[in-house]
Formats: C-alpha cells, structure tokens, sequence
C-alpha cells in the first residue's frame, strides 16, 4: 500500500516525461502496473477471479 506522501508526489506533473509514475487506482502500487486496465498484476488478478472485468476470463487450454 502506498503512503500518502507516495501518491501526492507522482500526481504531481514529472519535471521529464520518463519520471511519469502510473498507480493501481485500488492500491497505489506502481509495479506491475497493467495501463490498459489501470490496475496492478495482483488487483487485476483478483478482479478478474471475480468476474469484476468484463471480456476477462481465466485462460485454460
């Protein structure tokens, strides 16, 4: 979980384009960062596992 202080600092606009810092909107973690959902690996994961994003399903073959 990210701290307050953590989060204010990359909603700030990045002095360079590169410092951009992209946060999972349910937790605040920015590893593991998926952009087209806007979700990090763990929260994807367990969204999906509950049917929570719609066109997602778990992968069998």
């Amino acid at each position: 979980m990210a701290t307050k202080a953590q989060i204010a600092k990359s909603n700030r606009k990045p002095k360079f384009s590169t410092r951009l810092v992209r946060r999972c909107f349910a937790c605040g973690r920015k590893r593991g960062f998926l952009r087209r959902f806007g979700l990090c690996r763990i929260c994807f994961r367990e969204k999906a596992n509950r049917g929570e994003l719609p066109g997602i399903r778990k992968s069998s073959w």
